[in-house]
């Protein structure tokens, strides 16, 4: 049998193929993003199996199947469950999660030598389950001050931060605010490229982010504008979240 591996982690990329080759399975290639794999597809002869990557690096891989019919099975592998549930509704041969236990690989190359069947991809619903949605986020916030009703805009908020259970927004002009929202309910309001949940604490602005020292037990530490309530400390699971987050 022989298969290509489409996964633009080019560490997790020769895992899966160290792991291909000990169950029997060629790899022809390894392909990186969907430029790349979009261009081998259609000048040579397709596998009998891809392991084809949600997510690469420039783009969605259904945007591969815009440009070749593909004639190959497919088994999906992904980091996220969300992702991995619908390619399964899709009808795919299987799905991995990543990283890729060897056991669940075993079981989806089991699948596949009994199918044996190609895998038939709706591109439409691809595009439907896969592209990312339009979301509207908040961009003004009303406080009361007395028997006023004042607006914030989201671009004079350096935080949101919460206190003996009470929520605040923390202004450029460093005053607080009480809001009637719950953390968790300003999550799903607020726009992920300004915005961030660093803690169960604290949302904070990437704009009034001044410093970021290394703090103990894996985590970071930030200095915000204007904000000395409490210590700014990026939880420790929440590190690589926070730091994707800032590469955008």
């Amino acid at each position: 049998m022989n298969a290509i591996i489409i996964e633009d982690e080019k560490p997790a990329a020769r895992r899966l193929q160290r792991m291909l080759l000990e169950n029997g399975i060629q790899i022809t290639t390894m392909l990186h993003s969907v430029q790349t794999a979009t261009e081998w597809l259609l000048n040579n002869p397709q596998p009998e199996l891809i392991f084809l990557d949600i997510q690469l690096s420039d783009g969605l891989s259904f945007e591969i199947f815009e440009e070749v019919e593909i004639a190959s099975s497919i088994i999906f592998t992904t980091a996220y469950d969300e992702y991995a549930l619908k390619a399964f509704k899709l009808n795919s041969i299987y799905y991995l999660l990543k990283p890729i236990d060897e056991e669940e690989l075993k079981i989806s190359i089991t699948k596949f030598n009994k199918l044996q069947q190609k895998s038939s991809v709706n591109i439409e619903q691809l595009k439907s389950i896969f592209k990312p949605q339009t979301n509207t986020y908040k961009n003004r916030f009303t406080v009361k001050i007395g028997q006023h009703i004042k607006i914030i805009s989201v671009q004079e908020i350096t935080c949101f931060y919460s206190e003996n259970k009470t929520t605040y927004i923390k202004t450029n002009d460093k005053r607080d605010y009480i809001i009637d929202f719950s953390l968790e309910e300003l999550e799903n309001q607020l726009s992920p490229e300004l915005f961030y949940k660093i803690n169960r604490k604290l949302i904070i602005n990437i704009n009034a982010i001044e410093d970021i020292i290394n703090y103990s037990n894996s985590r970071l530490k930030l200095v915000i504008r204007n904000f000395t309530n409490f210590e700014a400390i990026v939880s420790r699971e929440k590190v690589k979240g926070f730091k994707n987050w800032l590469e955008g």
